[in-house]
């Protein structure tokens, strides 16, 4: 088999199909920045509707809502997957899908003028629609696409085109670029762009060899393609690799969700995939994602917005080194540790928070757990709970597998999004209570104080 390099029109098939990734991670940190902001217009315009302002309780579970229905539209979106794959090819479904990111990015771009509320809630479910295909459909094209090789570090690819959107996003959210009140929605629909650029470069890319040859048995296409790619002209071995794929998918018999919970052979397996996926999303990093410019204010940064942009930075460094790292430690090992570490930092975050008010330096040291939190996440629970499901079940039962994990990373997204900011209310209520507390306490320690002075009478 002759070696396969790293050529031109492979180099820009992968960028191009990374830009699906780069949506994700945009729209998953764009609605973090401008969080005072819509909250002030979502206020504005229930009170211009209903003539009455909105308790907050009805505010905060609006801005939650516009938040969270972002993941409820992904965990669709990762469900479709496979009826798009194999009926339309993997480049064309990225193609197809863009109408959808143009669709949102423009029910969000012109909520404001609209006065809509409900438009900006629309968009977010359809954005979350096109994020959640796109996550089936990216990591799948660029597998396909790469020599065995370079596979794992292609792979990581999708990883870095998420932790950039976020990053981008953060960036684009400061109040000198986008993150005012005018411009928000600018913001929000900026989400078109990189849409439009996609669906002008995809026609350029070649189609997945192996759904050439296995779906549509096109044989002289698929091994054109993979010439073309790789830059060398013995393909045959990788050509015969796919026919045997294609000869034990045609034995093994496809699985159902259904049969993945019977089946004492999966049963392990499909749990180990479903605790995983929780154990990213529960450890509570959508959280900072979507709220640390919250969070960073409470700990008393001044600026919050260039602490958040920050932990991006952070959060995209540490996804290159986690590259070199998972071949090399073992991927139980660094999720042991990712975990461990997110723990610990949670705690000193919290005790942190609680001492701020106290003593002025503690700030430092909660912005600093904020952003180890942030590194040992991507070093463990980030990439590597998509590589055990891949690597956990057969061609067979994977399809049904890839669904049932992604809607448990969907779902349990949709919850942290949801009410992670009525808890941080209530933290806030008691924190006023206890505040309050405070000089009733005194008044009434006073009070009895006197009534020991005895009587000048």
């Amino acid at each position: 088999m002759g070696t396969a390099k790293v050529t031109a029109p492979l180099i820009f098939a992968i960028m191009i199909a990374t830009i699906g990734s780069f949506q994700f991670g945009y729209n998953t940190g764009v609605i973090n920045a401008p969080e005072v902001i819509i909250k002030d217009y979502l206020n504005y315009t229930l009170q211009e509707r209903f003539e009455n302002p909105p308790s907050e309780v009805v505010l905060t579970s609006l801005w939650s809502l516009s938040v969270a229905i972002f993941s409820v539209g992904g965990m669709v979106g990762s469900f479709s997957v496979g009826l798009f794959v194999n009926r339309f090819g993997r480049r064309n479904s990225m193609l197809i899908v863009n109408l959808l990111a143009i669709a949102g990015g423009c029910l969000m771009g012109f909520c404001k003028i609209a006065e809509s509320f409900e438009m900006l809630i629309l968009g977010r479910l359809v954005i979350g629609l096109f994020c959640g295909l796109c996550t089936g459909f990216v990591p799948m094209y660029i597998g396909e696409i790469s020599p065995t090789a370079l596979r794992g570090a292609f792979g990581t690819l999708n990883q870095l085109g998420i932790v950039i959107g976020i990053l981008v996003a953060q960036i684009f959210g400061l109040k000198i670029i986008l993150g005012t009140k005018e411009l928000w929605p600018l913001l929000l629909g900026f989400t078109i762009i990189p849409a439009i650029l996609q669906c002008a470069a995809l026609p350029f890319c070649p189609e997945s060899p192996r759904f050439l040859l296995i779906n549509r048995k096109e044989e002289e296409s698929a091994k054109e393609i993979l010439q073309r790619l790789w830059g060398t002209q013995d393909v045959a071995q990788d050509i015969q690799e796919m026919k045997d794929e294609s000869i034990r998918m045609a034995q093994e018999k496809k699985v159902t969700v259904v049969e993945l919970f019977r089946a004492p052979s999966y049963r392990q397996p499909i749990l180990i995939s479903i605790m995983l996926q929780l154990s990213q999303q529960l450890s509570g990093i959508n959280a900072v994602f979507y709220y640390s410019t919250g969070i960073f204010k409470d700990a008393g940064v001044k600026e919050p917005i260039y602490a958040t942009i920050g932990a991006g930075v952070v959060n995209t460094i540490f996804t290159v080194v986690s590259v070199f790292l998972v071949e090399k430690a073992g991927r139980r090992t660094l999720h042991l540790i990712g975990l461990g570490g997110m723990a610990f930092c949670s705690v000193l975050m919290t005790i942190s928070l609680l001492l701020k008010d106290n003593y002025g330096w503690i700030s430092f040291i909660c912005i600093a757990a904020i952003l180890l939190f942030v590194a040992f996440f991507e070093i463990g629970p980030g990439p590597i709970p998509w590589f055990i499901v891949a690597e956990l079940f057969g061609q067979g039962p994977r399809p049904a597998a890839m669904a049932v994990a992604g809607c448990s990373n969907w779902t349990s997204n949709f919850l942290v999004g949801l009410l992670f900011p009525s808890a941080a209310s209530l933290r806030l209520v008691a924190g006023l209570l206890r505040k309050l507390h405070e000089p009733l306490k005194g008044s009434c320690r006073r009070v009895t104080e006197m009534r020991k002075v005895p009587s000048w009478r």
